[in-house]
């Protein structure tokens, strides 16, 4: 049996999941959801920041399109951490497209003039 706090919405309910995968401790369906992908496939979203290369010290955020598998979160980094973007940028331009056939793409999240 593991246990851990559902990190879905701010409820932070304390999930139970055995073996057969059974649940208990979740007040809506996505607790149950959260705590089988846990246990079975843990992913995560990542967030960082791309240098932006026309742009003395200035750095743009970024974030992962979708959750990638927890196991790639530092081969994900060291792939963002070798690319550099030009200004200007926009929220939702791809950095990366489906970075490490993960399915995700790295997106800007703020603009750059």
């Amino acid at each position: 049996m593991k246990e851990f706090t559902c990190i879905v919405c701010p409820r932070g309910c304390r999930l139970t999941i055995d073996d057969k995968l059974n649940v208990t401790g979740n007040s809506c369906p996505r607790g149950a959801e959260y705590a089988k992908n846990e246990v079975t496939n843990p992913k995560r979203m990542i967030t960082s920041i791309v240098r932006v290369k026309n742009r003395e010290n200035t750095v743009v955020s970024v974030k992962t399109s979708t959750s990638i598998p927890k196991g790639m979160i530092f081969e994900v980094m060291e792939e963002i951490n070798k690319v550099g973007v030009d200004a200007p940028t926009h929220i939702g331009d791809i950095a990366i497209k489906n970075v490490l056939n993960t399915g995700a793409d790295i997106i800007i999240t703020k603009n750059i003039d």
